[in-house]
Order: C-alpha cells, then structure tokens, then sequence
C-alpha cells in the first residue's frame, strides 16, 4: 500500500523530459486488495503524460474494477523452436559450441520463457567452458535422460520385473527424485501417444535425434497400453504426496506397468463389446417318443402292440376301509409303451413287467379319537390360565425380581422395585416408571420378562405398557 501511495504521489510530476512517463508494474496480481483500492483513483483518472504498463501471469487473480479500465493484450508463450532458433544465433555470435539437443532441452525447461532461457543458457555456458552438450546440459539442469525412458519401456513389454525395478534404483542412486521420474514418464508415455497418429506428429516436442525412436516405438505399443499407462501415472501423480512411503510407492507403479499387459489380456476386446448379447434361439431337442395309452382292456379284446414295446401295468392301490365294506372296484391296467427305433424286438410273455401294488395300511377311527382328545386337552390347558390381577401381577413381579438377585443385577432390582403396576384388562397391565433411564433398565430384561409372565399366568397372549409417572402418555411396547 504505502509504494502504491508513493506511485500516486510521483504521477502527479510531469516528465521533466520527454512526453510521457511510463509506469511497468510487474506481477501485478501479488497486490492487495487494498493496494489496489489505493491505486483505482488514479488508474481512473490518469494524468495525459502518464502510461502504466501492468504485466502478470495470473490474470483471474486481479479485480474486476481494474480489468475493466484497462486495455488487455494477451501474449503466448514462445515456442520451443523459436527458442532454440534465438539461442542458436546468440551461440554463433558469442562463438559457442553448442548441441542441438541441448538447446532443445534448454527450451523445454525455460517453458516458452525467453528470459529463464537465457539465463539457463549463461549458468551452463560459465561451468562448460563455453561447450554445451547434451549430456552436460541433461547433468546440470538435473533431468533425466530419456534414454532411461526408452530402457523402461523396453523392460515393461518384456515383463522384465527385476531389470525395470534395478533400474528405478540407479535412477533415484544418481539423486533424482521419485517426482521427478514418474513426471518425466508420464511426459514420455504422452509422446508416444502423440507419435501413434501422424496427424498429431506436429504436437511432438522432442529433438530430432530422438523422434525416430519415438515412431519406431508407438508403433511397437499398443493404444490401450498407452491410455491405461497415462491413467495409472496420472493417478500416481495426484497420489504421490499422499504417500508416506515415497519409494515404495513408485515401485508399485513400475509393477503395475510390468503387468499391465496381463490386465489387459484379461479384457473383453473392442469387438466383444460393441456385439449386444443375444439369446439364441431354442432348438428342438430329439427325445424318445413315449407314448402313455390306458385302455380298458376288455375280455377278449386284442389290442395291436407296436415292435420293441414293453407293456408295464401300473399299479392301482386298493380301497381303504374305514368299518364299512365297499364294493371293489374293478383295476383299470394302462400300459406304458417305450418306443425304441433298433433295434426291433418282438415282445414275449417274459419280458412283460409286472409291478405290485404297495400295500396301504388302514387307518383305524381309533388314532383319529386320540388325535381329537389330544387337541382337547391342549384347550383345556390353556383354559386354566390365572387371571391378571394387581395381587397376583405384584407377587410375579417379585419373583422376578428374585431371579435378577441371583444374577447380582442390583441395578436392574432398584428400577424394578421403583416401578409401579396398574392392571389394564385381562392380557395387558401398564408399568409406570420415574423417567426414561429407568425404562431403559426395565427394557433391557423384556425377553426374559415376558417368558416369565407366559409361564407364571400361562397366558401366552399378555402383554404390557410403558407410562411415566409425570405425564400419563403411553406408548405400546408388545
């Protein structure tokens, strides 16, 4: 706040010489909101001879009220081969030997910024003695070498486990971070991606010397490699900050890479996926024809037997009798044919089949009169229950009361004894209790208590309610 008053202040000077004053405030969006409050008047109403150029990265994070009064141009960032294209001419000039795979590297990690990459191209220059390579460039810069990448891979489509997991060792031995491989990676994995279609060739920025190893190696992956190894990396990614572990961590991506072909093995394929599932149609199934004729066979009647049939007569049971003689019926035989297409046999008198009827035992008038009186003494019983009175409610009530004694459930007998009955009809009485801790105690024996009023009443319908004492709401709890 107190640089932007000062700003204000030296704006109200006109330029001594010149015609204008120019004002560049860089990274504009690391002001307050009150720095920028501070700064709307004069943004407002300039002096004629005053211009401010406001420069940032971060356009979102400036007000609405100073975007809107000012003129907004938007730069892109510069690209990888016009870098490379701008630090060779200064490598010519300065008279430095330079790689092009060096340069290339530079311009990847300045990241379309002209300055960063000059100034990474000076840092480099004084400790190479004015001789860039690429291997030097790669050491001091700390990337990783994308030959490592390559050897990866290699490794993953063989399912060379061991040899993949050696090396991540030599790679993390050498200083770089598990970070900074799973992200070299993943940009490596999206590579190949970009080179498996030779339309999207253009979005490939890589040195020459290596694009020929990226087309001969997207053509080696399959797609759904490619998609399922980005998922997984991306995944990493997120997850790697989370992770207490941070090598292990890594480890088990390699593994999971190391098997992913196996996973995908597993999968239904393209064209599995696009078929519906169809039900095909029933087909008739052949079965032996069995023909079930019953006939009343009449003496003297001839019935016309086909070849290779056995005649099987089923068995009729005979009439129950119950103390009074029925008529016999007469048996009525049916015949089961089987028909057997070969080999053709003629049937004779021993290969006829006769099967005898199961004998059925009489049931006797007797076991239906002890069925009856049994089912009468059971009435009777439960005829004979006592009646529900407060006497005899109190006195099942204390000997229940004894029985969560002998379990030294004191708790339980206080709330008990603290309880008062009040009989309600012939099946249901009502328990009033002090409050709802005390109903909870009571509650928690119900099973118990209620098996105990079934045996002592022998009244297997009864049942009872909960009352407080304070107000008379009830509510059914059987």
């Amino acid at each position: 706040v107190d640089d932007i008053r000062s700003l204000v202040e030296q704006v109200r000077f006109a330029p001594q010489a010149g015609r204008y004053k120019v004002y560049i405030i860089d990274e504009v969006h690391m002001l307050s909101s009150s720095a920028f409050n501070a700064f709307l008047k004069t943004l407002e109403e300039p002096p004629p001879y005053a211009i401010f150029i406001l420069a940032t990265t971060e356009k979102h994070k400036i007000l609405p009220t100073i975007l809107s009064r000012c003129q907004i141009f938007d730069f892109k960032r510069i690209t990888t081969a016009d870098t490379i294209e701008h630090l060779q001419e200064i490598c010519e000039k300065e008279q430095i030997t330079a790689e092009k795979p060096a340069l290339h590297v530079i311009a990847q990690k300045s990241e379309g910024c002209m300055r960063d990459s000059l100034s990474i191209l000076d840092k480099i220059v004084s400790f190479t003695d004015g001789k860039l390579t690429y291997a030097n460039t790669l050491e001091h810069l700390n990337i990783l070498d994308e030959d490592y990448y390559f050897q990866l891979l290699e490794n993953l489509h063989t399912q060379e486990l061991s040899s993949a997991l050696l090396l991540l060792d030599n790679i993390l031995q050498k200083g770089f971070e598990a970070d900074a491989f799973l992200e070299g990676f993943t940009e490596f994995v999206r590579n190949l991606l970009v080179s498996k279609d030779a339309k999207a060739i253009s979005l490939l920025e890589v040195a020459d010397d290596f694009k020929d190893k990226y087309l001969t190696w997207s053509q080696k992956t399959e797609l759904g490699w490619i998609l399922a190894a980005l998922n997984i990396l991306t995944e990493a990614g997120m997850g790697y900050k989370m992770a207490r572990n941070k090598r292990l961590f890594t480890e088990m991506v390699v593994i999971k890479l190391s098997y992913l072909n196996q996973a995908l093995e597993l999968q239904p394929n393209a064209e599995g996926l696009s078929k519906k599932k169809r039900v095909e149609d029933a087909k008739p199934v052949a079965f032996r024809a069995l023909n079930i004729r019953a006939a009343k066979q009449e003496p003297g009647a001839n019935i016309p037997k086909p070849a290779g049939a056995l005649a099987v007569p089923l068995p009729v049971a005979p009439a129950v009798s119950y103390g009074k003689s029925l008529p016999k019926a007469q048996p009525a035989t049916a015949s089961l044919i089987v028909e057997e297409p070969s080999p053709v046999i003629t049937p004779t008198a021993a290969q006829s089949l006769t099967i005898p009827a199961p004998e059925v035992a009489p049931v006797s008038i007797g076991s239906l009169k002890s069925i009856r009186e049994k089912i009468a003494r059971q009435y009777s019983t439960a005829s004979t229950s006592l009646p529900l009175n407060i006497e005899a409610l109190t006195a099942c009530w204390k000997q229940y009361m004894e029985i969560l004694k002998t379990r030294k459930q004191h708790s339980t007998v206080s709330n008990f004894s603290m309880a008062d009955l009040q009989v309600l009809d012939e099946n249901c009485f009502q328990i009033l209790v002090a409050n709802s801790m005390q109903r909870k105690f009571i509650e928690t024996e119900r099973a118990g208590l209620i098996e105990h009023l079934m045996k002592y009443f022998n009244n297997r319908g009864i049942s009872y309610k909960f009352a407080e004492m304070e107000d008379d709401e009830t509510e059914d709890d059987s």
